[in-house]
């Protein structure tokens, strides 16, 4: 059996202290086998009935990562009209996408229609499906940040025009579009945080007890 130690533990914490939603990219190339690595770990991830329902799709052609471009900005200027005064003001300054600069595009999805795992533990919460998909996302996003690469989530985006996009099966639930390359710079405070959008609250503020 593994052990890890004290000192294991604290590293460990810092990692996920210094976990950053990225934004803002270098233009440098990944090393080859970066990314396909990087799936490699989110697949070591735990999934409902051992199902492993998730999905990755690299996206490397120029007119579909312009289509994604375009949905995002689409999106976004929707997105805007929400909001009034500073708030909006506020929204119209924040970088909520790296699409442009970063170096590698991932979508990752949900295959809602397999069988693997023939359907233990999705009786009652069907949900966990996607539930896990996420969890191989989180798992990736530390990966990722171990090894010093940026990975920025973008929720922006239309999921039936990324569907069509992408030109994946209809039963594959869009879960998340990831941007993937070297951080401009390395921040242990989350840059909504910084733009006064939001703060971090303690744990506190969401533990019940009963």
């Amino acid at each position: 059996m593994v052990e890890f130690d004290d000192t294991f533990r604290r590293q460990l914490r810092e990692l996920f202290v210094w976990r950053r939603d990225v934004r803002r990219f270098r233009s440098d190339a990944l090393p080859d086998g970066a990314v396909e690595r990087l799936i490699e770990t989110a697949c070591l991830s735990p999934s409902v009935g051992l199902s492993q329902p998730w999905r990755f799709v690299t996206v490397d052609d120029a007119a579909r990562r312009r289509a994604v471009i375009d949905d995002f900005r689409a999106c976004n200027a929707d997105a805007l009209n929400c909001y009034s005064g500073e708030r909006a003001a506020r929204y119209a300054a924040l970088k909520l996408s790296g699409l442009e600069q970063a170096p590698r595009h991932l979508a990752i999805f949900a295959d809602k229609a397999s069988d693997i795992g023939h359907g233990l533990g999705r009786a009652t919460m069907p949900e966990t499906t996607e539930y896990s998909v996420v969890a191989a996302i989180t798992a990736m996003w530390l990966a990722a940040r171990a090894e010093g690469i940026g990975l920025g989530w973008v929720s922006i985006l239309n999921p039936e025009r990324i569907h069509g996009v992408l030109d994946v099966p209809a039963s594959w639930k869009f879960i998340a579009y990831l941007c993937i390359g070297y951080p401009e710079a390395e921040c242990d405070q989350p840059e909504l945080e910084r733009a006064k959008w939001e703060h971090r609250r303690g744990a506190d503020e969401f533990t019940l007890r009963r």
